[in-house]
């Protein structure tokens, strides 16, 4: 990775920490509930140790987690965890000033998860991690990479949730831990993997051609021809394949309508598509 890359990389990773330790100290921590994790697992330990510092104990949590980081996965995700470990921990914890109101556990679970997700799902998407559990997660996610990244994460948390109600003795906070561990997964999936969404559309057309070409020349994408049949008509005809940005998908339509205001056209949701002009893959890739 290059240094402007890594630097990006870093300052996506150090915003996407701050939000999520706001998240945890203004809706999670006043109702005693966790988003799972290193921090989740800190905050258990915190209670039974009353050390008094959420953030310190899921550093010391950490140590041993790096070498195994360094060794199987990388020196990029080696100091991209240290980053994002050494940033969340000092969030965590400077940012106990914040506000704590009132609210209700169930709102605290929502928002704590909405919030505490799209933090971890920044760092995430540039390839990082903040340590603890997330090198655990990226070591299965390399095993099972069909799987997503959010299933991981959620299935090692749900452990974290319910060592959470058996420690505060109270079962109900393990129920809305659980509900924030699940929005908190779905968020990361959003941003990890929604927020590359494409489009992948057919375009059946008499004037296939002239669509193929204006594609290419005003949006810049490549075509692909598929024969076709009319099923009752039996004629035969060019189908046109392309996949076009999200932003690029009125564009499209209104190009084709242009064109030819009785083409049949189909739009699909898409996203990772690698290639020319796309993503391009990397195994380290989620």
């Amino acid at each position: 990775m290059e240094r402007k890359d890594f630097l990006f990389a870093s300052l996506r990773t150090i915003i996407g920490c701050a939000l999520f330790a706001v998240g945890f100290n203004i809706f999670l921590a006043p109702s005693e509930l966790n988003a799972g994790g290193i921090s989740g697992l800190a905050m258990v330990v915190d209670q039974v140790l009353k050390t008094g510092s959420v953030g310190v104990v899921a550093a010391v949590m950490n140590v041993p987690l790096f070498a195994i980081a360094g060794l199987k996965i990388g020196k990029k995700f080696f100091w991209g965890s240290f980053v994002g470990m050494a940033f969340l921990s000092l969030f965590i914890d400077l940012l106990t000033f914040l506000p704590r109101p009132e609210l209700d556990p169930l709102l605290g679970a929502l928002y704590g998860g909405v919030i505490c997700g799209f933090g971890l799902g920044q760092v995430f998407a540039v390839g990082m991690s903040t340590g603890g559990s997330d090198i655990v997660v990226r070591l299965m996610k390399k095993k099972w990479p069909y799987l997503p990244i959010g299933f991981f994460t959620t299935a090692f948390d749900a452990f974290v949730a319910i060592l959470t109600g058996v420690v505060f003795q109270d079962f109900t906070k393990t129920l809305y831990s659980g509900i924030t561990i699940f929005i908190t997964g779905q968020m990361i999936n959003m941003v990890v993997y929604r927020f590359d969404y494409s489009k992948v559309v057919w375009i059946i057309s008499k004037k296939h051609a002239q669509i193929a070409h204006e594609v290419g020349l005003q949006l810049h994408r490549g075509s692909t021809y598929f024969h076709g049949q009319g099923a009752y008509s039996g004629k035969e005809t060019q189908v046109i394949l392309t996949a076009v940005k999200q932003q690029q998908i009125a564009e499209l339509k209104d190009l084709v309508a242009q064109i030819d205001p009785d083409a049949f056209v189909i739009v699909q949701e898409a996203h990772q598509v690698l290639g020319d002009g796309f993503l391009h893959y990397s195994k380290d890739a989620l």
